[in-house]
């Protein structure tokens, strides 16, 4: 997946925040894992409220301290395909606010589209299901999510074929099939939340939890990843407007998947800007 790559320094000033210097290079922080639920049960979580008298979710939380490495400089070193996520560089946008869903799906959807098209190898269909923005003001709708996680399992994956694409998803479900996230900051460079990823190798199937997602109208799922050793996490520091990640979350084929969480960055200063973002979900077919 080509990429482009700009000088690998410790730390980069910007534009209109003189003040505000971008961290680079590998840091620690605590991440957020999955433990089982205490009495043994399926675990599961609410999208939405809860009912009343019910926990948003059943399940606990597991926190270590990891390294996170920084690809900045070395993003031509990792491929979707094998380690689960990609970079791409230099896209822009039509779509400016993203504070309006019809005009977030008519500009941006399908400039996501044809990014997947023009650098996804085969792909030859892309269907686009959701999509999240994500601001870190305390009156925001939707806040960035600081605990491991992978958006889709195999039955989910499925699922989403066969909930969206109706009498199309026989045929589809026989060819390769992907869930691919499309994520990009909205005022970047990123310099608080930023999100990080594993290596896909890194982490064992036996870490990776299905969990029941329950929407008001129909029940999913995603994952829990638990905490291991072996974990090789990464961020992209100082992530810019320009710049996109693409998370794999279920990959019929190779098998590749993501976890991902926002983190705390321990560099981050009092009166920085809180990171905004949007990811896009996405069927690619082919």
């Amino acid at each position: 997946m080509a990429t482009t790559t700009s000088t690998q320094t410790q730390t980069h000033s910007f534009g209109v925040s003189s003040n505000v210097e971008v961290p680079r290079g590998e840091t620690r922080s605590s991440l957020t894992f999955y433990e089982p639920p205490v009495d043994g049960s399926k675990p599961w979580n609410y999208v939405e409220q809860a009912p009343e008298g019910s926990p948003q979710r059943n399940f606990g939380e597991d926190t270590h301290e990891v390294a996170i490495n920084d690809i900045r400089g070395r993003e031509n070193e990792f491929d979707m395909n094998i380690n689960g996520f990609g970079t791409l560089s230099g896209i822009e946008s039509k779509e400016k606010d993203f504070t309006e869903d019809d005009s977030i799906k008519e500009n941006y959807y399908p400039e996501v589209e044809k990014l997947l098209l023009d650098n996804v190898e085969g792909a030859h269909r892309v269907f686009i299901f959701d999509h999240t923005v994500r601001r870190s003001n305390p009156d925001a709708k939707r806040g960035p999510v600081n605990r491991a996680h992978i958006d889709q399992t195999t039955k989910s994956a499925i699922q989403r074929v066969n909930y969206h694409l109706g009498d199309e998803a026989e045929e589809l479900l026989k060819g390769r099939y992907r869930l691919i996230n499309v994520w990009r900051p909205l005022n970047g460079p990123v310099v608080s939340k930023p999100l990080a990823y594993a290596d896909s190798r890194s982490v064992p199937d036996d870490d990776i939890v299905p969990v029941e997602h329950r929407y008001p109208h129909r029940t999913g799922e995603t994952a829990g990843v638990k905490y291991t050793e072996q974990g090789k996490w990464y961020y992209w520091s100082g992530m810019k407007n320009d710049e996109r990640i693409l998370l794999q979350c279920y990959d019929s084929k190779d098998h590749a998947r993501t976890p991902h969480t926002a983190f705390d960055d321990p560099r981050t200063q009092e009166g920085w800007p809180g990171r905004e973002s949007i990811e896009v979900r996405t069927l690619v077919f082919g």
